[in-house]
């Protein structure tokens, strides 16, 4: 075989003779230069509050992040050659979580070329009064090495008048750009509705996936171009990032008919289905793979499935059994 220097393949043959078949590469700046970028760009879509344009596939290394630090900086470099901005840290929980991501991001001296998302309160139980969210910006602030953060994702002003209050007014002073509130649960969907009805918000931030997808496609996803707010898609492969679409798809051939909107794999299948709803601005992708990264970046590039196609999607999927050999981890 010819070395990789001499032979100059697109990117989708190559995600479909590579990352289709399974196969786990460690990608390097020399193997992402010679990949074609002719196949077409990173789709963005406007902030609706502002008309910025995001990125529509983003980042998060996962909670905890894995160690290796060298593969986490392969992972955001990957995002970042290939068009990618948004980075979230807001939903790692764990003490330190946030850490290993501002390392990575000031030690490839990133700052400018991201959009980071992070949380508007300290780890753990819910504290009363505004001062967690002045110190957990502050913080953040600091471990970023930045003067402004992009997006916060604060409580509702009704679970905490105080801290919502507190991020309203960083937000006046320029220190936070967009604030956002997220609900991972339909049991707090409700509350969430009511925040967007009732409060200035820019983002919310769900999880949707075309298996996961009644209450927010209904309600969530309407009310939020009515009101102008930008949506954060999390757990695209399946609930709670277990990557149960993976182990439900098993070994089952992508269909033919996928080529319509440049899916090439399953990872590309989910994703365009998401993006393919004009609510979503961003689909944070959570992976510990520089090729897993570039295939879901593959997610977001070329045609999007219109409402009938996303409907013979959805219907495909619902078709298969709940439980299936386990297949591609996120």
């Amino acid at each position: 075989m010819k070395q990789f220097e001499e032979v100059r393949i697109s990117r989708r043959a190559w995600l479909g003779l590579s990352l289709g078949a399974g196969a786990a590469l460690a990608l390097t700046p020399k193997l992402l230069g010679a990949l074609d970028q002719a196949g077409g760009r990173l789709i963005e879509r406007a902030i609706p509050s502002s008309g910025e344009m995001l990125p529509v596939i983003g980042l998060q290394f996962g909670n905890p992040p894995p160690p290796d630090q060298a593969a986490l900086k392969e992972m955001l470099k990957t995002l970042i050659e290939n068009g990618g901005r948004f980075f979230d840290t807001a939903h790692q929980s764990m003490p330190g979580a946030e850490d290993a991501s501002a390392r990575v991001v000031t030690e490839l001296g990133v700052q400018g070329k991201v959009f980071v998302a992070t949380r508007g309160s300290p780890p753990g139980p819910p504290q009363p009064g505004a001062g967690p969210v002045k110190s957990q910006i502050e913080q953040s602030l600091a471990r970023f090495k930045v003067s402004k953060l992009d997006l916060v994702f604060v409580g509702s002003a009704a679970a905490n008048a105080a801290q919502h209050a507190a991020a309203q007014e960083l937000k006046k002073q320029g220190v936070i750009r967009y604030i956002g509130i997220s609900a991972i649960s339909d049991q707090k969907y409700a509350a969430l509705e009511t925040a967007m009805k009732n409060e200035a918000i820019d983002f919310i931030g769900v999880d949707y996936s075309i298996d996961n997808r009644a209450v927010v496609e209904v309600t969530l996803l309407p009310l939020a171009q009515e009101r102008k707010i930008g949506v954060v898609s999390y757990f695209p492969f399946g609930e709670f990032g277990t990557g149960s679409l993976f182990r439900r798809a098993g070994a089952t051939p992508l269909p033919e008919w996928a080529a319509e909107f440049d899916a090439k794999t399953w990872a590309q299948f989910f994703l365009k289905y998401i993006i393919g709803h004009p609510a979503i601005t961003v689909v944070r992708t959570g992976t510990t793979k520089p090729g897993h990264m570039l295939d879901n970046v593959g997610g977001g590039i070329g045609r999007l499935p219109d409402q009938a196609m996303r409907k013979r999607m959805a219907a495909l999927v619902d078709s298969w059994p709940r439980e299936k050999p386990a297949g591609r981890k996120p």
